[in-house]
């Protein structure tokens, strides 16, 4: 029996000895990219039970069947981290769901800004890219993708208990995130991170977030990065600070 790397997120619970039929796009992968032969080993997860062990007992035109044979991982308790971003270029959006999906963030809400220049989102294609990396990563759940909402409105929803981390590039004399997250880890257990779009947020914006009371102004440095960048980076740190688990670098 050969053992896969391949991850498979499965949209329903399973459960042991349970039959799974794989289709469409995940049987393409698996029956002509992979070319997966008869009793092949493929680990399967739902983001509610866990990680599971499951071997393929029939390769067709159409579908995939597997069987589930017993449970190889439990469902970890993640950081409950948020993105508040406002969306970007196609290809520089990619890269915010993918690496943001590494590092742990549990859901993202995307907001329209005044200076936003996109406000029609491909979910599907979201929640696919979301999909892939965490078969890739080892997570054994998928991140929620919401809705676009308009700022305003989004931060008069935002919960009191939950951290708003705002990278203010406008004051440099700002504390840096990991001074102002040290000393704050015992404030919170619940955080988020707003990113702004390519233009930054307006005037106006900047004063809305700022009145909040949960709001924790900070900096990333001196340089002005971009929004794909500066997500990254306020993530890593975030994570690097109440994630016990440290990220493994491949």
């Amino acid at each position: 029996m050969k053992k896969s790397k391949t991850r498979l997120f499965i949209e329903k619970k399973i459960s042991q000895n349970l039959m799974i039929y794989i289709k469409e796009k995940q049987h393409h992968f698996l029956k002509n990219v992979l070319r997966i032969k008869l009793n092949d080993v493929i680990n399967v997860f739902d983001g509610l039970t866990g990680e599971w062990r499951s071997q393929v007992i029939s390769i067709s035109k159409d579908k995939t069947a597997l069987k589930i044979e017993k449970k190889i991982r439990e469902l970890e308790i993640q950081p409950d981290i948020w993105l508040i971003f406002a969306p970007v270029k196609i290809f520089r959006l990619n890269i915010i769901i993918q690496k943001a999906v590494e590092l742990g963030v549990l859901k993202f809400i995307p907001c329209k800004t005044d200076f936003s220049n996109f406000d029609k989102l491909n979910y599907k294609n979201l929640e696919m890219n979301a999909i892939e990396a965490a078969q890739q990563c080892e997570r054994l759940d998928v991140p929620k993708i919401e809705k676009i909402i308009n700022l305003d409105k989004m931060i008069k929803e935002l919960p009191d208990d939950r951290a708003l981390i705002f990278c203010d590039e406008s004051d440099t004399n700002l504390p840096s995130i990991y001074d102002e997250l040290k000393c704050n880890l015992n404030n919170y257990s619940k955080w988020s991170v707003i990113i702004g779009p390519e233009g930054g947020f307006s005037s106006e914006e900047r004063e809305l977030i700022k009145k909040q009371k949960n709001v924790l102004r900070v900096t990333l440095g001196s340089r002005i990065l971009r929004s794909d960048t500066a997500a990254i980076s306020s993530l890593f740190c975030i994570q690097s600070m109440v994630d016990k688990r440290q990220p493994v670098l491949k």
